[in-house]
C-alpha cells in the first residue's frame, strides 16, 4: 500500500536527532532564486531540481551559522563586525581575496551613491 504525502511519518529516534528542523512545507527558503541563478551559471538545468537547491540552502544555512558563531567567540561578545569576519577567513586564502574584494567595491558603491547625492542636490 503506497502512502500518501503527509500520512506516512519516518520514524525518528529523538536520541539521534538533535536538530530542529521545521517541516519541509513550513521552512522559510532564503536563498532559492539565488542558489538556482548559480547552479545555472555552473552549468545545471535553468531549472534545478527542487531537491538539489534544498541541499544546497541547507549548506549555506549551516555554514553561515558555524561562521557567524566562531565569529561571535572571536570577537566582542554577542556581537559580530567586519573584522571578526576577516580573522575568521585569514588562512583561506580564496575567502579572504573575495572578501577583501566584496568590501573595497561595497566601499565604491558608498562612494558614488554619496557623490551622485551630492550633485543631485547641486542640480536642484
Amino acid at each position: 500500500m503506497a502512502a500518501s504525502g503527509t500520512d506516512w511519518i519516518p520514524d525518528v529516534d529523538d536520541d539521534e536527532e538533535e536538530e530542529e528542523e521545521a517541516p519541509i512545507g513550513k521552512r522559510r527558503k532564503f536563498f532559492v532564486k539565488e542558489l538556482r541563478c548559480m547552479l545555472y551559471g555552473f552549468g545545471d538545468d535553468e531549472q534545478p531540481y527542487a531537491e538539489t537547491v534544498d541541499l544546497l540552502e541547507d549548506l549555506v544555512i549551516e555554514y553561515i551559522s558555524e561562521t557567524t558563531k566562531k565569529a561571535m567567540e572571536v570577537g566582542r561578545v554577542g556581537r559580530v563586525s567586519v573584522e571578526d569576519i576577516i580573522f575568521i577567513v585569514r588562512k583561506d586564502n580564496k575567502k579572504y581575496s573575495r572578501v577583501k574584494e566584496l568590501l573595497v567595491m561595497n566601499e565604491e558603491l558608498r562612494k558614488a551613491r554619496k557623490a551622485f547625492d551630492e550633485i543631485k542636490y547641486v542640480v536642484k
